[in-house]
This record gives structure tokens, sequence and C-alpha cells, in this order.
């Protein structure tokens, strides 16, 4: 590692719609922000094809597109992007210490973690050869697309209980797939998912496999208790079982909760480390929206705008 530092006013790490929102507002305060946008630049939208639900673009934008228009804006404003990833920190110390890519050692006076978090997937060849063409982890993203049409989910849980409501209110069908013989999920989601008519739950069922050439034609299910197959044609297959939260670097000096999302203090991105913030869906496991992780971003350059301020750094 080196110790040779390299001193910024505001780093960034991560991008997608917080980290970029972030540069812009920081940049614009002339922070000269420094931001690393981590192994995937754009976050989770890179993997998304149309963004409909986004204010600003009438037509829709695909994810990628949309990200670049990210880029572009903080980049417009002086924010200094670089391709890396954080490896270790240590904020017990000012200016804060981060170590990019094992090797590269950046001093920061504010900084801003807005390294999201990544959808957990099922794990079969199918889900991520036809993921953006039919396969979505985020139904509130994508369950427009699938209007009128029979989809499935699978999860068992309050979010995938919320999603499968979601569904059932703009698809024909909803096809629930349940792993045990329980679900997760609180008794009045669970009541609210049994008592939706056009939701069916396949009890002690696992996915076998999505079916589809280039787009989701179909889920083949199996019955883990008696080896049952059965196929069942749908056209959207939604994907509800959690999210992992990129917080692991952070978690020596950082406050998270049980799932590893950082806590921030009420209706602020303050971590419990002063001049470190908290923005998009690093810390958010209610919403997971790109609007509202933008929101989240701006409101981390807000705070630590007037932190340095109040510091006089």
């Amino acid at each position: 590692m080196s110790n040779e530092a390299e001193k910024v006013h505001c780093l960034i790490i991560g991008s997608g719609p917080a980290g970029y929102t972030a540069a812009i507002y920081a940049a614009r305060a002339n922070l000269k922000p420094m931001m690393y946008t981590g192994l995937r630049p754009g976050g989770q939208l890179m993997d998304t094809t149309d963004v409909e639900n986004f204010p600003g673009y009438p037509s829709g934008i695909l994810g990628p597109e949309m990200m670049e228009d990210f880029k572009k804006q903080a980049e417009r404003f002086g924010t200094d992007i670089r391709f890396g990833i954080a490896t270790k920190v240590d904020f017990s110390v000012h200016p804060r210490k981060v170590w990019i890519d094992d090797t590269k050692l950046i001093e920061a006076d504010a900084v801003i973690l807005a390294t999201g978090a990544e959808a957990k997937w099922l794990g079969i060849p199918s889900e991520k050869r036809l993921n953006g063409s039919g396969v979505s982890a985020c139904a509130v993203c994508d369950g427009f697309f699938y209007k009128n049409t029979e989809v499935a989910i699978v999860g068992a849980g309050d979010t995938a209980c919320e999603e499968a409501i979601y569904l059932s209110k703009l698809c024909t069908h909803v096809h629930m797939i349940v792993r045990r013989d329980q679900m997760r999920a609180s008794k009045i989601m669970q009541d609210r998912v049994v008592n939706t008519p056009n939701i069916t739950v396949y009890w002690n069922s696992e996915t076998d496999e999505v079916l589809g050439e280039t787009v989701v034609e179909a889920v083949r299910i199996v019955n883990n208790k008696t080896n049952e197959k059965t196929t069942i044609p749908v056209h959207g297959f939604f994907v509800a079982i959690g999210h992992q939260p990129n917080s692991a670097v952070f978690k020596d000096f950082i406050t998270t909760d049980d799932q590893g999302y950082i806590v921030t203090a009420p209706d602020s991105t303050k971590t419990n480390i002063e001049g470190v913030y908290a923005c998009g869906d690093l810390q958010d496991k209610v919403f997971r929206q790109a609007v509202t992780a933008a929101g989240t971003g701006c409101m981390a350059a807000l705070e630590a705008e007037r932190w340095l301020s109040e510091q006089h750094f």
C-alpha cells in the first residue's frame, strides 16, 4: 500500500443516481469533488433497459444512457471521476483515509458513501441470460411493462409480498413461488397476498428454469417435496429475495443495521462518523428507486457542504 496520500476536499465513493447527484451538487458548491465509481460505474441501472419513471425523460431512456447523462453533468461542473474501488478505510482520523484498489491512499475532509446495493439472485443461468428481457429484480421499476400479462415472482418476505400485490394491480395473474410451506413475511402481508384473487402461491417450490430464447416465455418450477415439475406460461419473472448493501468495507467504523444497511440520522444522510455521509440504496432498504437515490445524493452533498463550511476546512 502506498503511504503517499492525495488530498481532496470531498470524496464520493460509488456512482449511480446517488453518487452522481451528490457530485453535481458538490461540484456546483465548489467542493471540487473526486469520485471513485466502483467496479460498475452507474450501479444497478446499468442492468436496466427502459427507465420510464424518472422525471425529465418523457419518452423513457435506457438505464446505461441515463447514467451517462448523469456522468456528463457531474463532469461538466468539474467532478474528477475515476475508476476504482475502495478496499480499506480509516475513519478514526481526520482527514478521513480511503485506500483505492489496495494501493492508492486518498485523504478527504468529507466523504460521501454511495456504493449502493446488489439484488440477490437465484443463480440459475437463464436468469442472468434473460435479465432485462423479462427477468427483473424490481417490480415497481418494471412491472408496468407487463401490464395485462401473467408474471411470476420469487420470494417470501414482506418485500416479495408488497411487490406481488403491486403486480396484481397491473397484471392479469401473479404466480408467487415460495420455497417453504410458509412465508417470512408479516402476518398482515401474508393475509393480503392470500386474499388477492389473482395471486396464486406455489408452496414448497423452487425455480428450476426460466424458459425463453430471447424473452421470458415461461417458468418451470419444481416442488421440493414431490419433485414434480410444473411449467407456467409468463411474460415477466421477478426475483424478490432481498438485496445486499455494499457496506462491508465501512463496517469497522460506520454503524449498520442487521442487514448491513448504513444507519443514518433521521431526515439526514449523516452517519455516526462526523463528516461522513451515506446516500442511495446503501442506506435505503424501503424505496430503492433511482429518483429517491438521487434525492439522498443531493442531501448528502448539501450536508457535506454545510459541515465543511462550519469546520472552515
